[in-house]
């Protein structure tokens, strides 16, 4: 832990989101030192299990969603949907699909019985042993980068110390399209698993956030199949998909009592994270209500640019 700790200190850092510490360059990412010594113990440590399967997403892209409902999809022969067993139920999603960068606070990487490890990681940044494993699987969801960035800076403003200044939306965005934000660049990350999921389609899926939410039970069904947990027929014509889209909804995940009330501890950062702040809207085009229209085309266009070549847009 010493050698990262100096590994860790000698990193290009930044204080642009006046958060509770300098977030710092690593592997060509934006991280917290908190999150990176998970993230190296990772690299140097993991061991991925047959069946292990990794919920990936840069932060604030529909992360907390997707941990619900792979859950879901995974124990609803073991849970029933409106039992009060259903850890669902009883526990934010963050509480019942781990972080891989928790691991050096939590002390175990998977919770038993559950194949699901969630991680922010780059794809290139991810353990060499989960990438040259043929008996895990990647699923990567991504949003929108202008509902990415408004839900982020939301997020970030929260968690911002009261005795620290206000980083202005306008600050925040500049530095977002610097590539100056946790996990970012952010255009890296999604290219990254996008790559991926095109030269290693049986091993990663890409999702977008946008076309979850058009059709949310043809995506469970997909999530299924991708998985390794498919519908039998009799699920797909029966209510099995449309409970487990109900159940992880974001209107019935934000109105249960421990996602009102309830914290995180036992978290990569240093303070308490209230539940209610993983559900503030979740709505697709929000940007619109806190984005100028110059600021919106500057993002587009930054994304255009990027993305040239790839295959992947994010135009409706």
């Amino acid at each position: 832990m010493e050698k990262m700790k100096h590994i860790i200190e000698s990193l290009p850092n930044e204080t642009g989101w006046s958060l509770y510490q300098p977030y710092c360059l690593y592997q060509g990412f934006w991280c917290f030192p908190d999150f990176l010594e998970g993230i190296m113990l990772a690299q140097e440590c993991f061991k991925p299990e047959p069946g292990d399967i990794f919920i990936c997403s840069h932060p604030k892209s529909g992360t907390t969603w997707l941990k619900a409902l792979t859950f879901a999809i995974i124990n609803r022969h073991r849970y029933h949907f409106d039992d009060s067993s259903n850890p669902l139920l009883s526990k934010g999603p963050h509480d019942c699909v781990f972080f891989l960068e928790q691991r050096k606070f939590i002390g175990k990487f998977r919770q038993p019985g559950v194949p699901l490890i969630a991680t922010h990681t780059p794809y290139s940044s991810l353990p060499k042993s989960v990438l040259d494993s043929d008996d895990c699987k990647i699923v990567y969801i991504c949003r929108d980068p202008k509902d990415t960035f408004v839900s982020l800076f939301h997020f970030i403003d929260k968690r911002r110390p009261k005795h620290i200044e206000p980083v202005s939306i306008e600050q925040g965005f500049e530095l977002f399209c610097e590539g100056k934000s946790i996990f970012g660049p952010i255009w890296d990350h999604i290219l990254g698993y996008w790559k991926a999921s095109l030269e290693r389609p049986n091993k990663v899926m890409f999702l977008k956030y946008e076309d979850m939410r058009k059709d949310s039970a043809l995506y469970v069904k997909k999530l299924g199949e991708f998985m390794g947990y498919s519908f039998s027929a009799e699920e797909q014509h029966n209510v099995t998909l449309q409970k487990i889209v109900e159940l992880c909804s974001f209107e019935n995940l934000r109105g249960l009592e421990v996602n009102k009330t309830g914290v995180q501890v036992n978290r990569i950062v240093p303070h308490p994270v209230a539940n209610q702040d993983y559900f503030r809207k979740g709505k697709v085009g929000d940007w619109s209500n806190y984005l100028t229209p110059e600021m919106a085309q500057r993002l587009d266009k930054i994304m255009e640019r990027k993305f040239y070549g790839s295959g992947l847009t994010f135009k409706n």
